[in-house]
């Protein structure tokens, strides 16, 4: 968090247990989903300002402002991908189109089968926080997230899950699928924030 940027792959200082990683391997839990355009749809719902829930299909997602960041990938496995350039919607855009309430502090973030991943709201409408739809300029594969992954670059990859369909705002905090399981609430690699054994008070939900 707060590294300088670089053209993908360019050394410069990792998180603490990080090793570069050339090229982009797959990791994933389940099965890789089939996308159905025509079922396909992004929703925002739970404390939003107005009240109510928020939706688009595929073709009125895609047709929102297109935006690139560069930003790594920091995998809790270990390897660090830098530099790299995505493109998508950025977070910032969902939350000037579907506002939340004033008293939103954190959201989760919802995709394919289930599985989710929560975020502290800061972390969400950071400037480089993206729904990517692409990487280096091309779609992404289905492997890689297909046809919609967040990225989180000042987070572990975990908190940016593959194949999202929507966004809950939330007023409280609550853990996401990886985080019920183990893994950190907050995840900030620069702090190695990788597991809830490490938390200290007040970096997870109250229970």
């Amino acid at each position: 968090m707060g590294q300088p940027e670089s053209r993908e792959g360019e050394q410069k200082p990792l998180p603490p247990g990080q090793r570069l990683q050339r090229g982009w391997p797959v990791t994933h839990y389940g099965p890789v989903p089939k996308f159905k355009p025509d079922r396909w749809d992004f929703r925002v719902f739970g404390a939003t300002a107005d009240g109510e829930k928020h939706s688009w299909d595929h073709e009125e997602f895609t047709a929102l402002p297109y935006e690139t960041v560069v930003g790594d990938l920091h995998c809790v496995t270990k390897f660090s991908m830098l530099g790299a350039e995505w493109g998508g919607v950025l977070a910032r855009t969902v939350l000037e189109l579907a506002p939340p309430a004033s008293d939103v502090t954190h959201v989760m973030v919802w995709a394919e089968y289930g599985f989710s991943s929560n975020l502290r709201l800061s972390d969400f409408e950071a400037p480089s926080t993206l729904f990517a739809t692409h990487r280096a300029g091309e779609l992404l594969t289905a492997e890689h997230g297909f046809p919609l992954r967040l990225v989180v670059p000042q987070l572990y990859a975990w908190k940016g899950p593959k194949w999202v369909r929507g966004v809950e705002y939330m007023t409280t905090d609550r853990r996401g699928f990886w985080e019920e399981r183990g893994y950190h609430n907050l995840g900030d690699p620069w702090k190695e924030q990788r597991y809830s054994y490490q938390e200290e008070p007040g970096e997870g939900p109250e229970l």
